[in-house]
């Protein structure tokens, strides 16, 4: 759609579907990346502990690094520096293989799929979802290819770009899954720290594990923490018609360069809220991303269906039924949680 149109996602909602639906699908996305903003400064405070650096020190720090490398620096040049530290990830499939799962298990479940009507389940399975089909990133992209001025001329090399991208994502993502399992779930080790969640990195790390796993925590959240209210301040002033993009000086741009500010003003001081549980923080931001997914991925889908808007480049017949399904199939996983977590309970009735 940015290749095609030159436009951002919320600026084809308000043309598509008018200024209450645009007001509409800004405040879902303005809960939805608010706390991922959060989650993301939770990281980074979570990454140091591991250092024994506090987060009222690794936070502000942090913020103060991300503001000033988007609105005064080179972010680009910066972000190399972010995606060197998430290489630590390549530790998981190594210690995968080490910690010698049970091989016949994890092919079972790569092919079928286990459901289990249980809260704690259901929790996860959403907030899962909610970081896998982030919807942040959905923005990003787009808005990362209008701000380029990527045409259908390129699209077809950005195309592959996202998609081994996501391909990649996924692998790394089936290897922290398979990684867990045969060490801290073999172990009945309950993740409430991120000590804990290090130690599934011991079969190749071992005292090192802790320190692997901060950095790519790390990487990983110091990205986010700029790409993800850099890209809902980018979507937002293009649906107002506002000046957007970082080429732009705060002088010409104030109202992008605000709304990026109080976002990573905003996700640090939750953050800072003493006593705030870090790791049950993530999980809960997660699982409100989840909820809203849906919303979001009504919009997308309508639109990479419209004929008028994409012509021949829409979404044919098979593209079509696969997203339909995967909004309902989220859309409905979702409702389930809601029903079985907060409805269910009120009239007595607790999951086991």
């Amino acid at each position: 759609m940015g290749a095609v149109t030159g436009q951002g996602l919320l600026d084809l909602i308000r043309e598509r579907f008018g200024p209450r639906w645009t007001t509409f699908a800004i405040l879902t996305l303005l809960v939805a990346n608010g706390v991922v903003t959060i989650s993301e400064f939770a990281g980074v405070a979570t990454a140091m502990e591991l250092f024994g650096v506090s987060k009222y020190l690794s936070v502000p720090l942090a913020a103060t690094a991300v503001w000033v490398l988007v609105v005064r620096g080179s972010y680009h040049r910066v972000e190399g520096i972010f995606l060197l530290l998430t290489v630590a990830f390549f530790a998981y499939p190594i210690s995968a293989v080490l910690a010698k799962p049970d091989w016949p298990a994890v092919s079972r479940g790569l092919v079928i799929p286990t459901f289990r009507m249980e809260s704690s389940y259901l929790l996860m399975a959403v907030a899962l979802v909610g970081t896998t089909i982030s919807p942040y990133m959905q923005l990003f992209v787009q808005s990362s290819v209008v701000e380029k001025g990527i045409t259908v001329r390129e699209y077809g090399s950005t195309r592959l770009d996202v998609v081994v991208g996501a391909l990649f994502a996924m692998a790394i993502a089936a290897a922290i899954i398979v990684c867990t399992a045969a060490t801290l779930f073999v172990a009945g080790v309950n993740i409430e720290t991120a000590a804990d969640a290090a130690r599934a990195l011991e079969p190749i790390a071992g005292s090192f594990a802790a320190a692997l796993f901060a950095l790519g925590l790390l990487g990983a959240s110091l990205l986010a923490a700029g790409v993800l209210p850099l890209a809902t301040s980018f979507s937002i002033t293009e649906a107002f018609g506002f000046e957007k993009g970082v080429s732009f000086s705060w002088e010409d741009a104030p109202i992008f360069y605000s709304l990026f500010t109080l976002l990573v003003a905003g996700g640090a001081a939750v953050t800072l809220i003493p006593g705030i549980p870090l790791i049950q923080l993530l999980v809960f931001v997660y699982v409100i991303n989840g909820v809203l997914l849906p919303v979001l991925l009504v919009f997308v889908v309508r639109l990479a269906g419209d004929r008028e808007l994409l012509g021949e480049h829409r979404n044919g017949p098979l593209y079509n039924a696969i997203a339909w399904a995967t909004v309902l199939g989220v859309g409905a996983l979702a409702l389930v949680m809601v029903v079985t977590t907060v409805l269910l309970p009120l009239f007595g009735i607790h999951l086991t």
